[in-house]
């Protein structure tokens, strides 16, 4: 197992688990497969286990599993506030006792402010005593490191990254997301400043294992270094000393067994530009279901109107690429949820963007074509109602429950 470290010396395995996806039985986690794939993933050296509050069963069937295992002190947990959820400095309060019994420990390695996507999210929780709250947690011994998850795009990324003294973040990064969300920018700059960076999302959710077109599926088979996709994928990662650890959602023995050969000699600088070359062709296979030819260099940015173009082209291109539920998804949580407007209905058609357009994308059309697909009707209502009940508004009234 290769290990890089934590920002206050730390030595974290490249490898990291993700416990969202633990195999379920009925509506349980089946917590006797678990407990086999995180002990192989153990004794493979992997020291790093990642969680949530909002993943159903996960912080308890961990903290089950290394407590009647022996292994609490001798690994790290990442677990996250879920910020969407509170209102209150009584409620981080709450939310984290629930987690720290849940996980059967009086302290985490690694805590997270959940699934930010604007600074806007951040100011709202210092508005709540976060600040306080993080110093009293690390004094008392309760939290390790403190850091952020982020979904957003790499203007918000960078303000949020430069508001505080984070000890680490968490970023979705893969070759495909390259110049989507925080992105290669957001990476780079986290690293310039020291701060580890973890990564989720490596392999897209399997999508660039599953659902590559099969032109990129013959590619690989095809190269003489006899990787897999999911070997591809994860190197290309290991390959960039900015990354830190790499999550992944393993479910399966031999998922766990492949991934820890992978990380076992996949250094820094190991890929050679015939290995960078396969890379990008695979890409530009994957990218042939394209409806749009933006690279996501953001030329185009800023608009003066604030719309994320590169974000609502990332998620046009992903209900072709991927599925329709997808790139929709990927429109909420990059475009939709930040406290001022970006989407397309904002734009006044200055024609500002398309003088920078390296692509000469007609930028104003396609917005237009682009909103229309990922928004009809019925789901302009739902972005809109999902993200009231995402992005409280920093004056409403404490909750009863708080």
């Amino acid at each position: 197992m290769q290990y890089r470290k934590g920002k206050h010396g730390e030595k974290l395995s490249v490898l990291g688990y993700g416990c969202m996806r633990f195999t379920r039985k009925g509506a349980s986690i089946d917590l006797d497969k678990a407990e086999k794939e995180i002990l192989r993933a153990y004794e493979g050296g992997v020291n790093y286990y990642d969680t949530a509050y909002i993943y159903p069963g996960s912080e308890a069937a961990l903290g089950e599993i290394l407590s009647r295992n022996g292994i609490r002190d001798k690994v790290y947990i990442a677990t996250k506030l879920p910020q969407y959820m509170i209102s209150s400095r009584a409620a981080i309060d709450r939310l984290f006792n629930e987690e720290l019994s849940r996980l059967k420990t009086d302290h985490v390695d690694f805590y997270l402010m959940h699934h930010l996507s604007d600074i806007a999210q951040w100011d709202r929780l210092k508005d709540m005593g976060i600040l306080d709250w993080i110093q009293e947690k690390k004094s008392n011994g309760q939290v390790t490191n403190i850091g952020f998850s982020y979904h957003g795009n790499s203007d918000n990324f960078l303000k949020i990254l430069d508001d505080y003294d984070w000890d680490f973040c968490q970023i979705q990064y893969n070759y495909i997301d390259e110049n989507s969300q925080a992105g290669v920018i957001g990476l780079k700059a986290a690293a310039n400043k020291g701060i580890p960076v973890i990564i989720m999302e490596p392999l897209r959710g399997g999508k660039l294992v599953n659902m590559l077109p099969e032109t990129a599926k013959r590619t690989i088979s095809a190269n003489e270094r006899g990787w897999s996709a999911a070997q591809w994928g994860l190197r290309w990662l290991y390959n960039q000393s900015e990354v830190t650890v790499v999550l992944s959602g393993m479910n399966s023995i031999e998922m766990v067994d492949e991934n820890v050969r992978t990380a076992s000699d996949a250094e820094a600088g190991h890929f050679t530009e015939e290995d960078l070359a396969l890379i990008e062709k695979v890409k530009r296979e994957i990218n042939a279901h394209e409806k749009i030819g933006c690279t996501g260099c953001r030329y185009c940015m800023p608009c003066p109107r604030g719309v994320d173009i590169p974000g609502i082209f990332r998620s046009w291109n992903t209900m072709y690429t991927e599925s329709k539920f997808d790139g929709r998804r990927h429109y909420f949580q990059a475009v939709m949820l930040t406290q001022e407007p970006s989407d397309a209905s904002r734009c006044i058609e200055c024609g500002k963007c398309e003088k920078h357009c390296p692509q000469g994308i007609p930028i104003r059309q396609k917005l237009k074509e682009a909103d229309k697909d990922i928004r009809p009707f019925f789901y302009k209502i739902a972005f809109n109602v999902g993200k009231r009940v995402m992005m409280r508004s920093a004056t409403k009234k404490k909750s009863k429950e708080s």
